[in-house]
């Protein structure tokens, strides 16, 4: 939670003990929270109750992104440039789309090609690698979210293993 919609991270703890999850842990002024499983609530079932309790206690619309920690582990399965020539984790980020995108939506982004930038769409994830770092590129959350209509938060590879490691520990 960044930019307009400020959320102490302090608070935003609050909110998720205050829902019974008592051992939230915040990572970094971005709304990354690290958690234990809760119970058989599906993940997106809790994203939607998480939603709705930012939007009571913060009145901010925020579409809350909830993974896994299997689906963490997968992304170093499923991340289509951990082999590439030279790859640089600082170059690598990854956009967690809070749907899985419909067959139209990805149409839109088909052929989409930036050179040297790549992307790959893997599930509800966007896979980015920009060889030349991400100052320039157009392939970001924004852009994905205009062309596709999705809604997304992106995290660079360094940050997704530090909330690994985090996570490890719950």
């Amino acid at each position: 939670m960044t930019g307009h919609n400020k959320i102490k991270m302090t608070d935003l703890s609050a909110l998720y003990f205050k829902l019974g999850i008592a051992d939230a842990e915040t990572y970094i002024q971005s709304g990354n929270v690290i958690f234990s499983e809760i119970g058989s609530i599906p993940p997106s079932a809790l994203s939607v109750n998480l939603e709705q309790a930012i939007l009571e206690r913060f009145n901010y619309i925020v579409p809350v992104m909830v993974r896994t920690r299997e689906e963490m582990n997968n992304l170093f399965f499923t991340n289509p440039f951990l082999g590439e020539k030279d790859f640089d984790p600082s170059k690598m980020a990854v956009i967690f789309l809070h749907d899985e995108p419909s067959a139209t939506q990805i149409q839109k982004v088909a052929n989409v090609d930036y050179p040297p930038d790549k992307f790959i769409i893997a599930g509800r994830d966007i896979f980015i690698y920009c060889p030349n770092g991400f100052g320039r590129t157009k392939l970001y959350t924004n852009y994905f979210e205009n062309k596709m209509g999705v809604s997304g938060t992106a995290r660079n590879w360094k940050t997704i293993i530090t909330i690994l490691d985090i996570a490890k520990k719950k």
